[in-house]
């Protein structure tokens, strides 16, 4: 009867400290170097935000930015935004995908809804690869360096303001 009462007692606490868990943390992007695993950095970000990237194409030489939203705790690629045509810079809109002009001359292509099981960007040495979050932006360059490649992830992290 007594290992009864320890094997329940431990169960609760599992099951009280994973509740706790969940109400004190908040669902975060981490930013982790892709070799080492070192978190680089943690960014509060909720359900249905969005956030993208934006880099100097190494073949047209001129911005793309990516922009991703979070559902269901995962990151799904949701437009892209390009200036010219080129190589490795997608040429053909697919089903469901549609094309609009933006006033500053953009490609902006939509309807993509795939999530990202593994967003990687390895940031450039010529320019640099800038993340838009929380309405602020932050130079990949200077966070990590040059040449590092950053796994992108949703988790949760208990952050204290």
């Amino acid at each position: 009867m007594k290992r009864l009462l320890t094997g329940a007692a431990i169960v609760v606490m599992i099951a009280a400290s994973v509740f706790i868990y969940f109400m004190v943390s908040s669902p975060c992007l981490i930013l982790k170097n892709g070799d080492t695993g070192k978190t680089l950095a943690v960014y509060r970000i909720e359900e249905e935000n969005e956030f993208s990237v934006t880099f100097v194409h190494s073949v047209n030489k001129s911005p793309v930015t990516d922009v991703y939203k979070i559902r269901n705790g995962e990151i799904y690629v949701v437009r892209t935004i390009y200036y010219s045509f080129g190589a490795g810079v997608q040429t053909e809109i697919e089903e469901g995908q549609t094309l609009e002009y933006g006033e500053d001359g953009s490609m902006i292509v939509s309807g993509f809804n795939r999530p990202m099981g593994n967003l990687s960007y390895i940031v450039g040495t010529v320019s640099d690869h800038i993340l838009e979050i929380n309405g602020g932006t932050v130079a990949l360059r200077e966070l990590c360096g040059r040449n590092t490649t950053v796994h992108f992830s949703i988790g949760r992290r208990i952050i204290i303001n």
